[in-house]
């Protein structure tokens, strides 16, 4: 074993990592199982020891009925026994197992996963679609140089197409659309059909999808695309040997590829293109999806890097041993660029949602022994403070209940749907009415959320009132408890007697949560 290499990094040094060390990860896709251990020789550098792809196709039966057939899973959980056989062979305790649409999607998903954890052992977390995209992006920057440029990042697998802007810092925006191969050829093939008529539906029902507003205001640099399909279509369309790990495929090669492809059989594209079985049929739906998108962009050549989701989740779980077990201030790094990212797809007033945010949490931290929450709802405390406002990109009047519904309704790479849920409901009780029970959102809510939702909203009510004038003239804020009173006092840059009136009117749910009287000092 080599020596103990300390990392560190502008938050203060990161844990003891002792090289080569080894890990493995599954990504459980909805065409295939992909199974990779690695042996890491620095923090930048990996070896593979095993890679494996299993053919099964979950999203068979998903996309048709919204469940997963009893066949496919028993086949799941017998692949998910063989990588348990390869984590004790190649001796790896750090790994990570991951699913996408396929699995989030199913009614029976959970019982899958409940299942596999049973059976073998192994921990199976579904994720969300810009999760995936962020995984994607985190592979696609070891290896493609994305500086001074924004790129359209492309992943495209069977049940979903995960569309991103990025650069080098990075997801400007992401965006999910559920057209992936396999729930394109399960929606559209029917049996019989001459492939020229598959084709032209195809085309047709793909035309609908669009690339969202921010893509037309800025121009993409270029175009990468990853998943296996892109990857065949690259050796199909541009054969020879890829430079740096990194295929060019010409859009005029991707046309020559759907001729072909439109007019070869099933049979014929396995016997004459050498395609898998598993690969024949559903790579026609990914050609002209990558097509479409190529149209939108003006695009003359895709960059195939030949990683996806697997290496992502190898990157991020080796940067999460390096980064003190817990990972805290990790993970709110990633939430706060996430968050601003999101915010900005709604013009958000960045600077006032920044400067709320940066409150909030530190009278949450000074507060800790009152409210007595953990890292994870400083986290949700933080996302929610940043996007508070963005329901005014609907309309100003009841932008708080807009700002509930945007993130009810939205994906935030890291957090999952029950997450979204809660800063969702944080965020609309930054004003207006108090939480009730015959308010649907907070009221479908686990009890232990709906505690959280009320201790985290009476914070950012009190808060938001700090910055009434978003001019950030309050720089910062000290909260102390005074028997049963709490009493702030602020280090203030101008004549804040706006915010001194705001925080007085709004500071009745933090006395009705607490049960403490507010006392303004500043």
């Amino acid at each position: 074993m080599a020596g103990a290499l300390t990392m560190t990094n502008q938050n203060g040094p990161d844990a003891q990592v002792d090289f080569p060390i080894r890990v493995a990860c599954v990504d459980t896709g909805s065409n295939g199982i992909r199974f990779m251990a690695v042996e890491f020789t620095s923090a930048a550098r990996y070896t593979a020891l095993h890679s494996e792809r299993v053919p099964i196709r979950l999203g068979h039966q998903v996309f048709l009925t919204g469940r997963l057939a009893p066949e496919t899973m028993d086949a799941t959980v017998e692949a998910f026994q063989r990588f348990r056989g390869y984590l004790k062979q190649f001796d790896i305790e750090h790994y990570r197992a991951v699913a996408t649409s396929a699995v989030r999607e199913a009614r029976n998903g959970p019982l899958l996963v409940e299942r596999i954890a049973r059976e073998t052992g192994i921990r199976l977390k579904a994720i969300t679609g810009s999760e995936e995209a962020r995984l994607v992006h985190l592979a696609v920057a070891a290896r493609i140089g994305l500086e001074g440029g924004r790129w359209l990042l492309v992943d495209l697998g069977g049940g979903s197409v995960e569309l991103s802007l990025v650069d080098d810092s990075g997801m400007l925006w992401s965006e999910t659309h559920s057209m992936g191969s396999v729930r394109l050829l399960e929606r559209l093939a029917e049996p019989g059909n001459e492939p020229g008529a598959f084709q032209r539906l195809l085309s047709e029902y793909v035309a609908v999808m669009n690339i969202p507003a921010p893509a037309q205001y800025w121009q993409p640099t270029g175009f990468i695309g990853c998943g296996g399909n892109i990857e065949a279509l690259a050796a199909l369309a541009a054969p020879g040997k890829a430079k740096d790990g990194v295929s060019r495929l010409p859009v005029s090669g991707l046309d020559s590829a759907i001729g072909l492809l439109a007019r070869l059989s099933y049979s014929e594209r396995v016997e004459q293109l050498g395609l898998r079985h598993d690969r024949a049929d559903v790579i026609l739906p990914a050609a002209v999806v990558f097509r479409r998108l190529a149209e939108l962009t003006g695009t003359r050549e895709i960059l195939v890097p030949h990683i996806g989701v697997k290496e992502g989740v190898t990157l991020d779980l080796m940067a999460d041993l390096r980064s003190r077990a817990t990972n805290d201030t990790r993970r709110e790094r990633q939430l706060t660029q996430a968050a601003v990212s999101f915010g900005r797809r709604y013009m958000f007033d960045e600077a006032h949602g920044r400067h709320v945010a940066r409150l909030a949490v530190s009278v949450f931290d000074q507060l800790e022994s009152l409210h007595g929450q953990g890292a994870h709802a400083r986290h949700l405390l933080k996302v929610a403070a940043i996007l508070h406002d963005i329901g005014v990109f609907v309309a100003m009047k009841k932008h708080h209940k807009h700002t509930l519904y945007i993130l009810g309704n939205s994906e935030i790479p890291g957090l999952s749907t029950r997450e979204m849920a809660i800063v969702g409901n944080v965020a609309r009780y930054h004003r207006k009415s108090h939480p009730r029970s015959h308010h649907r959102p907070y009221a479908s809510l686990a009890p232990a959320d709906r505690v959280l939702v009320d201790h985290l909203g009476a914070i950012l009510r009190l808060v938001d009132g700090l910055d009434r004038q978003r001019r950030q003239l309050i720089r910062s804020v000290t909260a102390t408890l005074d028997g049963r009173s709490l009493r702030l006092s602020a280090d203030c840059a101008g004549d804040v007697l706006l915010e001194r009136w705001t925080v007085d009117q709004k500071k009745g749910l933090f006395e009705e949560t607490f049960g403490l009287r507010v006392v303004i000092d500043f």
